[in-house]
């Protein structure tokens, strides 16, 4: 699922195989910029915003895209053969001497002037890994809303830009918080911010995200046939199973009933207080 640290990884490669090399194929698959060639500009840069990719070209073009949750962009060598879908799922293909990235069922894809560039990105909050990264300002826009649920309000890219899913239920856990608990009674609110940074910092190099200190240890084999039981992480996708800190059985439920694929994994007895939502009780 990608969020901030695998957004921002995906920009380090595409700058890696693209940046500083002229086009030789531009193939933008999407109607409105079907007609479209930047075969010739140079690649300048490809940067991150939140879970936003900015590429941007001489000329003072910028190539907006977001991957969203079944978004990819897969980097080729020239003889290599493309494998990330179908090729009806294609949505761009920008292609250098040397490398070729092609986009696969990217749900946004915007050419826009770079000067531009703030109409796209202009609403998000401080950017975790990024060169604007302000804690001071992003507790000011988490606590704007006392009201709000804790999960809610970390999802929202306009307080601080690349959480996710993933990441939303990891911090209400460390924080030891329920994720529908109103941010305005959450103790050490700043802890929050500070945290959330701290995660992503450390997972931004990694290619298997974990926020649990047995991550990357090596461990004997457990388990029937001798398998190796996933401990990367405290509470997300471990409904049903029990919690890795106090042997409770983790929960699962919608961190907003109206909202699509936004579920919220928590361990009601680490994360004790304001419960799921009443019309849509936890799954187990």
């Amino acid at each position: 699922m990608p969020e901030g640290d695998t957004v921002w990884r995906l920009a380090q490669r595409l700058h890696e195989a693209l940046a500083g090399h002229p086009l030789t194929r531009c193939d933008l698959r999407v109607p409105r910029l079907a007609t479209v060639d930047l075969v010739g500009r140079s690649v300048l840069e490809v940067a991150s915003r939140g879970k936003h990719l900015l590429t941007r070209f001489e000329g003072g073009l910028t190539l907006h895209s977001h991957l969203r949750m079944d978004g990819a962009w897969k980097i080729y060598r020239p003889d290599e053969r493309w494998r990330g879908g179908p090729a009806h799922q294609i949505r761009a293909v920008l292609g250098t001497a040397g490398h070729t990235a092609v986009g696969y069922r990217l749900p946004v894809l915007d050419l826009l002037r770079t000067d531009d560039e703030p109409r796209v990105v202009g609403h998000l909050g401080p950017d975790l890994l990024g060169s604007d990264w302000d804690p001071e300002e992003a507790l000011r826009r988490l606590l704007a809303d006392p009201a709000r649920p804790l999960g809610e309000a970390l999802l929202d890219q306009r307080n601080l830009a690349g959480i996710g899913n993933v990441f939303k239920s990891e911090l209400c856990f460390l924080l030891r918080a329920s994720p529908w608990l109103p941010l305005g009674e959450l103790p050490e609110p700043a802890r929050a911010p500070a945290l959330a940074k701290k995660l992503l910092e450390a997972n931004k190099q990694r290619p298997a995200r974990t926020t649990t200190p047995w991550g990357y240890r090596p461990r004997p084999f457990e388990g029937r046939g001798g398998a190796r039981p996933d401990r990367r992480l405290w509470v997300y996708g471990r409904a049903g199973r029990p919690c890795l800190r106090c042997g409770t059985t983790v929960c699962a439920a919608d961190q907003d009933p109206t909202a699509e694929e936004r579920v919220t994994y928590w361990c009601p007895a680490c994360q004790p207080g304001q419960p799921a939502p009443g019309d849509r009780p936890p799954t187990y």
